[in-house]
């Protein structure tokens, strides 16, 4: 007999607004303090404490636009915001935040010993709700998904942020298949495999390269990066298609028409080279990529009710989560894509799940964010 499903461990209120974003930081050894960001629809970042469940920080310097993506990498140095979006990465020893939002500023903010000051800003000259990817190419080098200014631009742009650091931004027409871009899965190809990143990416992409070694960064003219690899993006478009893009190139290498409807979110494996992609109707599209870069159907997994917010597969690649317009956390094993269990907890749409990275898998958890404006946080690797 199956087990019935669990009850969230616990529940986080007091954001006073929906949350549209969750990222763990738990990966640090003692005394690191795991931590939960939340990004909500009047502009706040909350940092969550793990251990008291409360608030360590609120950050409020968005304009009360919209905060749409969150994610932290190393230590809890420094931070890169933008309003409407919100990105924390990690430039060699340094903590950042970049998000993208309704002022079209990226926004860099100092978090050491408890300080939220900005020290820094970049104007980007986009509108939009779009998420942004990270990926790391080397030490020191950085890429970066976002949407630009337009759909028809195509280009470059350099900025100089600090010492030591550099920012290379390349834009790509999102205008060669008539619809806009709205999901993006950001990943290495390698001769021994392929490191993956997720972003979100409405409109135009624009990758951004990090060079916190000191040396300036280059374009990719040949589009070969220096440790033997090529940055390829994976966009879910408007008209139900995901496109496989080489980044240096700015070429389309497949398209696959996976749904009827516009794809929400998408999420890539790259050690299985296998995709998957919700929308806004009922079904989830799983999708492959072979050794010629074409994409093809895998399979297809019809849902009992339409609407997908966000798609997650965990680090270990046994499990993925779905969140739900209809307000439920599906769990399914991501080998066959057998369903599992379903979270039944919130009240209105669930519009984020997160997998927490903590080093022991027995502390790793599960957090979703919705409408109802509650974080609930979910005990689930025992269960499978």
């Amino acid at each position: 007999m199956a087990l019935p499903p669990p009850d969230p461990q616990f529940v986080l209120r007091g954001t006073s607004a929906p949350v549209h974003t969750l990222h763990f930081s738990c990966g640090a050894p003692e005394p690191d303090i795991p931590l939960l960001f939340s990004g909500s629809e009047n502009g706040f970042i909350h940092v969550w404490n793990l251990k008291t469940h409360r608030v360590d920080t609120a950050l409020d310097g968005h304009g009360r636009k919209s905060v749409y993506c969150v994610e932290t990498m190393g230590s809890k140095d420094r931070l890169l915001r933008q309003p409407g979006f919100l990105r924390l990465q990690l430039v060699d020893n340094l903590f950042h935040c970049n998000s993208q939002g309704r002022d079209q500023r990226i926004c860099f903010w100092d978090l050491a010993e408890g300080r939220t000051s900005l020290t820094d800003s970049v104007f980007t000259e986009h509108v939009g709700f779009c998420r942004c990817s990270l990926l790391k190419v080397a030490q020191g080098r950085w890429l970066i998904a976002m949407a630009a200014r337009s759909l028809e631009e195509v280009g470059s742009q350099n900025f100089d942020l600090e010492p030591d650091q550099f920012l290379f931004v390349f834009l790509m027409s999102g205008s060669d298949f008539g619809a806009a871009i709205q999901d993006v899965s950001l990943y290495l190809e390698t001769r021994g495999g392929c490191q993956a990143g997720h972003a979100h990416v409405s409109e135009v992409m624009a990758v951004f390269d990090f060079a916190a070694s000191g040396d300036k960064a280059e374009e990719w003219e040949l589009g070969e990066l220096s440790c033997g690899s090529q940055p390829v993006l994976l966009a879910g478009y408007e008209d139900g298609s995901v496109v496989l893009w080489n980044v240096p190139m700015g070429k389309a290498l497949s398209q696959l028409i996976c749904h009827q409807e516009p794809v929400m979110s998408l999420d890539f494996d790259s050690e299985k080279a296998k995709g998957i992609s919700g929308s806004s109707e009922k079904v989830l599209s799983i999708w492959s990529l072979n050794e010629q870069q074409n994409l093809q159907v895998y399979k297809t997994h019809e849902l009992v009710n339409a609407g997908i917010s966000d798609i997650t597969i965990r680090p270990d690649k046994k499990i993925l989560a779905t969140a739900g317009w209809d307000h439920r956390i599906r769990i399914f094993g991501w080998k066959k894509l057998k369903p599992l269990a379903v979270l039944d907890y919130h009240t209105a749409t669930v519009h984020c799940v997160s997998f927490s990275d903590h080093s022991n898998p027995r502390d790793r958890l599960l957090a979703a964010g919705s409408k109802d404006q509650r974080i609930s946080v979910w005990s689930i690797y025992a269960q499978t």
